[in-house]
């Protein structure tokens, strides 16, 4: 248990800021055709990073990581139940995202800043390790992805107005 929150403490950062943008953006009413355009983008990040997750899995990231950390390797279940988990998100959160739920703006941003680090953390482990890392090849895209998506997000949203202080 300890080692899948150390390890995933990065993942947990990004979750904390991608909160804290859902609270200082809201939804803008968008066109059909933006809204096509933000769903076409966020699909496709899902895509992106589903296959990322499947390379993730056959090569035995679960294992790599923690070790690069110095801790034990995660239980192969929890690490697939805690990828399908998200995966379920970011699709149930596209329909969020059809009628502006400022809360379906939470996963499809966490996708987009982890996207990022996912596009630059593995090939510093590769690195690291001089070598392939587990994630390696399909993490460029990724990152890729979560850089079309922030821009797609920050279209798609404006600064919330925070309430004056008494």
């Amino acid at each position: 248990m300890r080692s899948m929150l150390v390890g995933t403490l990065g993942l947990t950062i990004l979750a904390v800021a991608s909160f804290a943008i859902t609270v200082t953006r809201r939804p803008r009413s968008l066109t059909s055709p933006q809204l096509r355009r933000l769903r076409l983008f966020y699909l496709g990040a899902i895509a992106c990073q589903a296959a990322h997750f499947a390379e993730e899995l056959s090569s035995g990231f679960y294992v790599r990581f923690p070790e690069q950390l110095g801790l034990t390797s995660w239980p192969e279940g929890a690490f697939v139940g805690l990828n399908v988990f998200w995966l379920v998100v970011w699709v149930v959160s596209l329909s969020g995202l059809s009628h502006s739920f400022r809360l379906a703006v939470f996963p499809a941003w966490f996708l987009a800043l982890a996207g990022v680090a996912n596009g630059i953390a593995h090939p510093l482990l590769a690195l690291r390790v001089g070598g392939y890392f587990p994630g390696l090849l399909t993490a460029p895209l990724v990152g890729v992805a979560g850089l079309f998506l922030i821009r797609e997000l920050r279209r798609a949203t404006t600064s919330a107005e925070l309430p004056e202080s008494v």
